[in-house]
């Protein structure tokens, strides 16, 4: 078997808040997750860097951490104090960086740069089940605040040779986010959104593109986003790996509404 050493790209759902060191106060299982996010470095192994698209970043343009050393950013309400003192030391890594932002400005998308925004809870959650040992470096990028998906894809499709590269795309947000429709309420909505999103990525990648740029047609689509900052870092995920099948890696229930999560492209053989 011929030896490639292309990664998959991912669309994480990272569920709420702290949850991996509040699991106990939780009153529901994230243990589908916990364990599909532990599976990425046993398909991948250890990436150069991680190059995480977060929900939890909007600016103006798509901005890229820099920072070499980066902070923490709690950007979370209403858990305990401890949860407001938690470390994820992964490295930064400015080479990676300047890297993203070279293939986006040669695709003629404006990149910023900010070299002292922390790890958001978008970032530093997943990874810490992911890599606990944070040695694997990381680098944010912000989504872009006028939410158009075209522009997300576009991302995608320019940030496509890090693959070769030994960084792995990370989209993380959440198949579902209704903070005001969790619970049983969310079941039904989240059931017919979830469905079609599986549809979609079954389907021959033309369709799959067209399925998700006209997204707001879907079932249930703006109950289940009524913003649609945790469904845009899917279409990163996916731009780089359009043309490329699509796993369901998570798949299982969130404070009652059903979310998923996807891998895009093979898995490197090694």
């Amino acid at each position: 078997m011929e030896s490639t050493t292309r990664l998959p790209t991912y669309f994480i759902s990272h569920g709420g808040g702290p949850w991996p060191w509040i699991k106990d106060l939780i009153p529901f299982d994230f243990g589908d997750l916990e364990e599909s996010l532990q599976s990425i470095p046993g398909e991948v192994g250890d990436p150069t860097a991680v190059l995480c698209v977060t929900a939890h970043w909007e600016a103006p343009q798509f901005t890229i951490g820099t920072g070499a050393e980066p902070p923490m950013l709690y950007d979370y309400g209403g858990f305990p104090d401890f949860t407001y003192h938690l470390r994820y030391p992964a490295p930064g890594h400015p080479g990676v960086a300047a890297r993203v932002a070279e293939l986006l400005e040669a695709a003629g998308i404006p990149a910023g740069r900010d070299p002292r925004r922390g790890y958001d809870h978008g970032t530093f959650v997943p990874l810490f089940v992911a890599w606990p040992g944070a040695a694997v470096p990381v680098v944010q990028m912000s989504i872009k605040a006028d939410f158009d998906p075209v522009d997300h894809l576009e991302v995608g499709r320019a940030l496509a040779p890090l693959r070769d590269e030994g960084v792995l795309i990370v989209g993380s947000g959440l198949s579902y986010h209704n903070l005001r429709r969790f619970g049983p309420d969310a079941a039904e909505p989240s059931q017919h959104f979830d469905g079609w999103l599986h549809r979609a990525m079954e389907a021959d990648p033309t369709t799959r593109t067209k399925e998700l740029i006209g997204w707001e047609q879907a079932p249930a689509a703006r109950i289940c986003h009524p913003r649609e900052d945790h469904l845009l870092p899917l279409m990163v995920a996916l731009g780089a790996a359009e043309d490329e099948p699509a796993v369901r890696n998570y798949h299982g229930f969130m404070g009652g509404a059903v979310a998923s999560g996807y891998r895009f492209g093979a898995l490197p053989v090694r």
